[in-house]
C-alpha cells in the first residue's frame, strides 16, 4: 500500500510569508485562520478589524488616524463629483474587492465607472468582482515599499488605470499610470483625474489642511 505524501508548505517559514506579503509587519498578519487556509468566508466573519486576502492570508489593512482624515476629505471631494455628473460609483475604505481568484483587496478609495460596474439588476455581493478605474491608498507608517509595490504591479494587472499613493508624513502624492511610471506631486500642485476623470482636480494644500483644521498653531 502506498504511502500519501504531504505537499510541501506554501510558506516554510514566517520570513518567507512576511517577505512574500511585501516585508509588512508580522502584526498585520492573522494567524487564524492558518496562513495560507483562509478563504473569502473568513472576511465576511466580523470580527472589528479589516482584512485584505492575500495567498490564503488574512491581512490586517493599516490605517491610522491622520489617514482615516485624509480618506474622509477625498472621499467627500470625490464622491461629490462623481455624483454630480453620474459618472459611476466611489467606494470607502472598508470596500472588499475581487481583483483575481484568491486576491481580496480593500482600496481606502476606489472610482469604479458606469461602464464597469455589473448591470442594473444584477446582484450586489459583499465581495463583488469589479476592477477600479481608480484606486487612491493613503500610506501608513507600517505600508512598506515592497508590499506597495506588489500592490501597484496587482492593481494594474488586474485593469486599474490610475493609482494615487498619498503620503501623509510628506504631504505628497505618487501619481501612478502603471507599475513604473510614476510623478512626484508636491503642496503647490493638484491631483488631477487625467482621463479617469476628466475635469476633476484638488490642490494638494486644501486636501492637507485637514491635517491641521482645528489645531492650535
Amino acid at each position: 500500500m502506498s504511502q500519501a505524501i504531504e505537499a510541501p508548505p506554501k510558506f516554510r517559514t514566517a520570513a518567507d510569508l512576511l517577505h512574500e506579503l511585501g516585508d509588512i509587519p508580522p502584526e498585520r498578519v492573522r494567524l487564524r485562520p492558518t496562513p495560507g487556509e483562509a478563504t473569502e468566508q473568513d472576511l465576511l466573519k466580523p470580527d472589528g478589524r479589516l482584512c485584505e486576502l492575500v495567498d490564503g492570508v488574512l491581512v490586517e489593512k493599516a490605517m491610522g488616524y491622520d489617514e482615516s482624515l485624509l480618506a474622509v476629505e477625498l472621499l467627500l471631494t470625490l464622491a461629490g463629483f462623481v455624483k454630480r455628473y453620474r459618472l459611476g460609483e466611489v467606494t470607502a475604505p472598508d470596500g472588499t474587492l475581487r481583483l483575481m481568484p484568491g486576491l481580496v483587496r480593500i482600496p481606502d478609495i476606489a472610482f469604479i465607472s458606469r461602464e464597469n460596474l455589473p448591470k442594473k439588476g444584477e446582484p450586489r455581493r459583499p465581495i463583488p468582482d469589479l476592477v477600479p478605474d481608480l484606486v487612491i491608498e493613503i500610506l501608513d507608517l507600517s505600508n512598506t515599499k515592497a508590499e506597495m509595490k506588489r500592490k501597484l504591479r496587482e492593481y494594474f494587472d488586474a485593469g486599474v488605470r490610475l493609482v494615487w499613493l498619498i503620503d501623509p508624513e510628506t504631504r505628497s502624492a505618487l501619481i501612478h499610470t502603471s507599475p513604473e511610471a510614476s510623478t512626484k506631486l508636491e503642496i503647490g500642485e493638484s491631483l488631477d483625474g487625467g482621463d479617469v476623470l476628466p475635469g476633476f482636480a484638488l490642490p494638494l494644500a486644501e486636501l492637507f489642511e485637514c491635517l491641521d483644521r482645528g489645531r492650535d498653531d
